[in-house]
């Protein structure tokens, strides 16, 4: 399985008989799977066809599915009035007269063509066409449509797993860097704390030096970024597992990029130390990245 991206487009056109039509499917970035479609009532069935196509191929993205469909002159059929719509419309005219009849406002009838432009009343019978052959054609169009949208996915997806894999190589680099800044830190706190417990026995009359070497060994302990370091290279052996296995892993690599960040500060918090500060801001700048490119996989 490979890593697919949630940001795709695909179309397609066809035409058969009497009829023309065009596809679009397009998906950006979201939580869940967000299917909206906009199919032609009048196929009967076709939507529900689509929207388990559809639900079976994705497991995540806003998608939008657009179908337009035209039928030439030679075919279409006679206009004819919606009794039922028009019925609604002529009672509701005919309460705003009374109203504004109640209220002394003079309103000028509407007349037969202004009635006829209301939505819904004028509309083109479908004729006597079974659409089941269309819709059987439709279909089958839809299988390619949502190959060519999934094998985008994909493409843009292996783009993603690239990028990824590089800025996680930085973030390995950087995280041995720090350990390298650690190190240097340690041997400079160790003799600033020699210094401190010189100073402080030096001023202290009667201090016990066992109970303040407790405490600033202590101090060294809460300073120390090991556990740190540790679960950083973890986290990278984790995210490159999740983007090798491929699939649906977005979730999964989104939660790894907040746990990336949790440990980035708090090397951060702890390092009372220019260098390691320094090599700290830098793998939140990288983790902040990867954080942007994970939103987009599925």
């Amino acid at each position: 399985m490979t890593i697919r991206s949630m940001t795709a487009f695909a179309s397609e056109q066809g035409s058969a008989d009497q009829h023309s039509w065009s596809w679009e499917l397009r998906s950006v970035n979201a939580k869940g799977l967000d299917l909206r479609l906009r199919v032609p009532d009048w196929l009967e069935g076709l939507e529900i066809h689509v929207r388990s196509t559809l639900s079976k191929a994705l497991a995540r993205g806003n998608v939008s599915l657009t179908l337009r469909i035209t039928r030439s002159e030679d075919g279409a059929g006679q206009m004819q009035i919606n009794a039922a719509i028009l019925q609604s419309v002529i009672k509701s005219l005919a309460e705003t007269q009374s109203i504004a009849k109640q209220n002394r406002v003079d309103i000028r009838p509407a007349s037969a063509a202004e009635v006829l432009n209301f939505k819904g009343v004028l509309e083109q019978s479908s004729g006597d066409d079974d659409p089941a052959p269309l819709v059987k054609r439709l279909s089958r169009e839809l299988e390619t449509l949502v190959a060519e949208f999934v094998q985008m996915r994909e493409a843009e997806g292996a783009a993603l797993a690239q990028i990824l894999n590089s800025q996680l190589e930085a973030v390995a680099a950087l995280t041995a860097q720090a350990g390298e800044r650690a190190e240097e830190r340690k041997l400079k706190m160790g003799e600033t704390l020699k210094a401190n417990l010189a100073r402080v026995m030096d001023n202290a009359e009667g201090a016990d030096p066992d109970r303040v070497a407790q405490e600033l060994a202590l101090i060294a302990v809460k300073a120390d970024v090991t556990e740190e370091l540790d679960r950083l290279g973890a986290h990278v052996a984790a995210a490159r597992d999740l983007l090798a296995k491929g699939g649906a892993v977005g979730r999964k690599l989104d939660f790894l990029m907040q746990e990336f960040n949790r440990e980035a500060n708090t090397l951060c918090s702890k390092a009372q130390h220019s260098a390691l500060t320094a090599v700290g801001l830098e793998l939140k700048t990288v983790i902040d990245q990867m954080r942007e490119q994970v939103q987009n996989i599925e």
